[in-house]
């Protein structure tokens, strides 16, 4: 009765799992996109009234241009400054000193030879803009600097890490801003405010920076495991926004002394990052200008004033780039930035997903794969558990073992269950068998396995990575498939008519989900089997379900969990072996032998 029990814990779990899948990817993903698009609809149906800003606030706020245009048109709109860095590749706007124009030198579109580069950040007026913006603002002040603001380039030619650029502008009634942009060989800026006040009076001022994005691309924020949206290390906690919530609720604000906020998709990051000792107001808002929401993440400094014949003098930093964990902890350790790796989404269980990407980002310097890096992280988690699941592997083969005398006691006491589980409980007693021993060890590495999954999905060192063969891009699914014999038929199912859709999507199966759904039928082939003959349906045709479930995900993940299962396979077959308990792979092996002998 114990081990039924059991049986139908793991069959509830596993079928919720299931159930919860299917809702999401048929139900609620389709509920939403519909939901976004009557409103943006509605948007687009609201009346503007002439004249006005739909978004109506000071430069500080965001603004959405009237019309569209492509990205090189946008950028050559305006005088440049180029900016030329081992890491990014781009430019700053002189109309509006802005930070809107860069590429990651690093990192590419896709693996294919000679593929683009990333596109980080880019100008107003493109579609999806996306970019930083610093300045000032002040209760009734006119002439401060604005996105239309003409700024000159008054030293420097080009943004190098070698080489700073300054820009100025007077607004001839006194106030002098001159703007110093730095940039160090990553991807960290520092922007270097000085106002000086040429005036009769007393100016009073307070700093701001703004990152916004205006739309998004229609893949974003869709994923449920990683975090998109606005992220913030602010009073002293983690502010998380996840797009759909951002532009449904806003974003809140947040008094704090100094700290960082910003943008972040799930590989990369632009953040704003103050003086450590600044109080500030962080913000998270939407706005909407017509169709276009503007999601904004910006912070206003405490006003200061500048005296007559006077200047003062702020820093901001600002992040724009890839979200390299080594990268993020030196900027964190180096400049004193708070928490700046928590941009990377470590999830409910950080407790386990820092140490194991250290661990795993340890093990990649010395072997210089990613792929093998995984396997070896896998051994070593398999190694940490080996007391544990030894303990649930043996519980399991000793139940096998006696499954016919189990079976034998069930249709002897069928009409008299309480004889029945007394029975069972005396065999168990006689054989030192514990039927929970089967099922907790593997309930408590289940967070673990949950947090390398989590690892290998948010951190950037799969996106890219090849394996061997025809493995190139380890966060992507396996390219090959089974409709065109894994790649020998010169053939792409895709471009099949009327079917071209499923043959590349919910039936593209490769090498690696069938190596996986096959070791996972042996894993549960090796178990003893349900005595329920609907339980031994659904276990039957559990592998088969999970084979196409588990088709789409990374091939990084794909090769974890096989690899998982060969080493419990392992396990698995040496102690049956040691109980002389039949199973799956010896009765292949006879089978083979007898089939060839026979020829």
């Amino acid at each position: 009765m114990q081990n039924d029990n059991t049986r139908n814990t793991i069959l509830f779990v596993v079928s919720a799992i299931i159930v919860l899948v299917v809702y999401q990817f048929l139900v609620i993903e389709p509920a939403a996109r519909r939901q976004q698009a009557a409103a943006a609809q509605a948007a687009a149906d609201a009346p503007v009234a002439p004249g006005t800003n739909p978004v109506g606030r000071d430069p500080a706020l965001p603004s959405s241009p009237a019309q569209l245009a492509d990205r090189a048109t946008v950028v050559a709109r305006t005088a440049r400054a180029p900016v030329a860095t081992p890491s990014l590749t781009g430019s700053i706007a002189l109309r509006g000193a802005r930070i809107d124009d860069l590429f990651l030198n690093n990192y590419k579109v896709s693996v294919d030879r000679g593929a683009d580069p990333v596109e980080l950040l880019r100008p107003e007026g493109a579609e999806f803009a996306w970019f930083a913006e610093f300045g000032w603002t002040g209760a009734n002040l006119t002439g401060l600097p604005t996105p239309d603001t003409r700024w000159t380039l008054v030293e420097g030619a080009t943004l190098t890490p070698e080489t700073p650029v300054t820009l100025r502008y007077a607004n001839g009634q006194g106030l002098t801003f001159t703007r110093q942009i730095a940039v160090d060989d990553r991807y960290m800026f520092t922007i270097t405010d000085t106002v000086a006040n040429t005036g009769a009076g007393d100016v009073t001022l307070a700093p701001y920076g703004s990152v916004q994005r205006q739309g998004i691309p229609s893949d974003l924020g869709k994923n449920q495991i990683v975090h998109e949206g606005a992220v913030g290390w602010l009073g002293e906690e983690l502010r998380l926004v996840k797009y759909n919530k951002w532009a449904k609720e806003g974003g809140p604000e947040v008094n704090s002394t100094g700290g960082w906020l910003g943008i972040t998709d799930k590989y990369w990051l632009a953040a704003l990052i103050p003086e450590q000792d600044e109080q500030l107001k962080g913000e998270f808002r939407v706005t909407r200008a017509g169709p276009v929401e503007i999601f904004e993440a910006n912070y206003v400094g405490q006003p200061r004033t500048i005296p007559a014949g006077r200047q003062i003098t702020e820093t901001t930093r600002f992040f724009a780039g890839a979200k390299t964990v080594p990268v993020l902890k030196a900027y964190e350790t180096n400049l004193n930035i708070p928490r700046l790796d928590a941009a990377v989404d470590w999830g409910n269980f950080w407790f386990l997903t820092r140490p194991l990407f250290s661990f795993l980002h340890f093990i990649y310097q010395h072997i210089g794969n990613v792929g093998l890096a995984i396997l070896a992280l896998t051994v070593v988690v398999k190694l940490i558990f080996f007391p544990l699941a030894n303990k649930s592997y043996e519980s399991l083969t000793k139940m096998k073992k006696v499954q016919p005398q189990i079976e034998e006691l069930r249709k002897k006491y069928k009409d008299d269950p309480a004889k029945q589980q007394q029975e069972l409980l005396g065999l168990y007693k006689s054989e030192k068998i514990n039927p929970l021993t089967g099922c907790l060890p593997m309930l408590l590495q289940i967070p673990v396995f949950y947090a390398l999954y989590k690892v290998l999905t948010v951190t950037i060192e799969m996106r890219h990575a090849p394996f061997y063969g025809w493995i190139q891009d380890l966060s992507s699914r396996d390219p090959t498939t089974i409709f065109n014999l894994f790649g020998a038929i010169p053939w792409d199912p895709a471009t099949a008519p009327l079917i071209g859709g499923f043959l590349n999507g919910p039936l593209h199966l490769g090498v690696l989900p069938l190596l996986y759904g096959f070791t996972m039928w042996l894993t549960t082939a090796m178990n003893p089997p349900a005595t329920d003959p609907i339980q031994q349906r659904i276990f039957q045709l559990m592998p088969i379900m999970f084979t196409f479930i588990m088709a789409p995900f990374a091939a990084g993940l794909l090769i974890y969990w096989t690899w998982n299962n060969v080493l419990t396979i392992g396990q698995q077959y040496i102690i049956m072996r040691k109980f002389q308990v039949d199973n799956p792979i010896d009765s292949l092996i006879a089978r083979f032998k007898t089939k060839k002998v026979a020829e």
